[in-house]
Formats: C-alpha cells, sequence, structure tokens
C-alpha cells in the first residue's frame, strides 16, 4: 500500500501555519486540532514541521520561562528540512524511515504542494489492518479445506 492509498483512507486535510506565527499561536493550533504535528508552510512550500516534542524542548531549555519562548515566531524554532514522503511511497518504507529516525510526523508532498500528513499511528493501524485481513483469509481457506 501506498502513503496516497493512507491518505485516501483518512482523508488529506492539512493543518499548516506560518513561519512568521508565535508559539503561542502554533501551540493552540497543536491543541485545539488536538494533533501532534504541524507543518510550516511558507508561500505554498514545506519549510519545517513543529511538534509536541518541540515545544518540551523548548521549555525545559528556557531560562526565561515559558512567555519568553511562547512570543517567538515558530520559523526560529521549527525543524527545518524536515523529511518528506511522496504519495507514491510505500506505507512499509515510511514507517520504516520513521521508525529508523525517529520522528512520528511526515508530511506528504507531491511537486513542491503539500497534499497531507501521515502520522507513525496511522501507518501503524495500516500494518495492523493489513496482519488482520490476512489473518481472516487464512481462517476463511483453512476452512474451505
Amino acid at each position: 500500500m501506498t502513503i496516497a492509498a493512507i491518505l485516501g483512507h483518512k482523508g488529506a486535510e492539512v493543518v499548516s501555519v506560518t513561519s512568521g506565527q508565535s508559539l503561542a499561536e502554533v501551540v493552540a493550533v497543536l491543541a485545539e486540532r488536538r494533533i501532534g504535528a504541524v507543518p510550516v508552510v511558507d508561500d505554498g512550500v514545506v519549510r519545517g514541521i513543529f511538534s509536541e516534542r518541540d515545544v518540551i524542548r523548548l521549555l525545559a531549555g528556557s531560562a526565561s520561562g515559558a512567555a519568553g519562548v511562547l512570543d517567538m515566531p515558530v520559523g526560529r524554532v521549527m525543524t527545518a528540512e524536515p523529511l518528506l514522503a511522496t504519495p507514491q511511497d510505500s506505507a512499509l518504507a515510511a514507517l520504516s524511515l520513521m521508525t529508523r529516525r525517529r520522528i512520528r510526523h511526515l508530511p506528504v508532498v507531491a511537486g513542491g504542494v503539500l497534499l497531507g500528513i501521515v502520522s507513525i499511528g496511522d501507518l501503524v493501524k495500516y500494518r495492523i489492518d493489513r496482519i488482520e485481513a490476512d489473518a481472516a483469509a487464512m481462517r476463511d481457506y483453512i476452512q474451505q479445506a
């Protein structure tokens, strides 16, 4: 199965922010939408990604406290040049990449346009669904024999 198929099942709605938005605004988007990461997009181009892990890292490392950090533009603290997937990538290849690189979100881009985002949870769900479908097919086959 490809990333395109996973986006087809989960939907391709993408929430994004711009690099000039404050961390307070971006954190509000994460909380309001109940998502773990958001692509940072300027002029239609993915410039970075910002995740809940980034929030924790910034707050833990800030001597000025939350107020000083939350006023910063997300473009200063995002993960720039994030790893990207294409719709043609296999789900297993994306899962392997995310596991190796210890990331949980992968923006999906084609021709420079952001099409969606997949999480490690989306990919694990796909794997579990495939395993369950294979097991059911095997049970059916055995029962027919």
